[in-house]
């Protein structure tokens, strides 16, 4: 489905559901600061590769959902090289670090195997103090995604306990809270989206046993350690 924005009204959540290996794409409305770019070093993303998850295993979305090329394209998304890396050590989730932006009020990480810095908006990792370092990752129903690492399905909330390290491109943060967002909610969370220094945002998913498509986005955040 496409994500338009009508005036007088915010941007709305874009979800897409898939088939057999199925997967969720995150997509927030956001509301606008400051934007900042990431020093990280990555390779385009090549856009014939078929999309699997973490295990190799084939995800099929379902075609009629899927993005536009032009608009994954204006989003310029990237797979990490260079060794940047995300990573949350008490969940044994490692997985690399690619980029992408933020357009027309969606976020659509391109891959199943990474997580993704939202480049415009909030700061980068190399520079945390100018505000809030975002990042957002698939979960995949009937395989795994980065995103399923940070969920509890069963209990409908995140698996990742307060006092957890999160590393970023090197960077240190320790978990503060977590909430579970509904999905048409998330545009409009004030705390979520606030621009403040040396805080992470991490946000996928929720998958629930009774939901054919997910409802709701398990959002995380974390402070950097000094």
């Amino acid at each position: 489905m496409s994500l338009r924005r009508r005036p007088g009204r915010r941007p709305r959540l874009l979800l897409l559901a898939a088939g057999a290996a199925s997967a969720v794409l995150i997509a927030v409305g956001l509301t606008g600061f400051a934007a900042s770019t990431t020093g990280s070093t990555a390779a385009p993303l090549e856009a014939h590769s078929a999309p699997v998850d973490l295990r190799g295993n084939a995800v099929a979305p379902d075609q009629a959902d899927i993005p536009a090329a032009a608009a994954v394209q204006k989003a310029n998304p990237v797979e990490a090289s260079g060794g940047d890396r995300f990573s949350v050590p008490s969940v044994g989730l490692n997985v690399p670090l690619g980029a992408l932006d933020e357009v027309d009020g969606a976020i659509v990480p391109p891959g199943f195997r990474s997580a993704y810095l939202v480049r415009n908006r909030g700061a980068s990792p190399q520079d945390p103090g100018k505000g809030t370092v975002f990042v957002v990752m698939h979960a995949v129903r009937g395989g795994v995604g980065p995103g399923n690492y940070l969920i509890d399905v069963d209990g409908g909330r995140a698996a990742i306990a307060r006092g957890a390290e999160i590393a970023v491109q090197g960077k240190v943060y320790v978990v503060s809270g977590a909430e579970t967002v509904g999905k048409t909610d998330l545009p409009r969370h004030a705390e979520v989206w606030a621009n403040t220094p040396d805080r992470l945002v991490v946000i996928t998913c929720l998958l629930r046993p009774a939901d054919k498509t997910p409802v709701d986005n398990v959002v995380i955040f974390a402070t950097l350690r000094r």
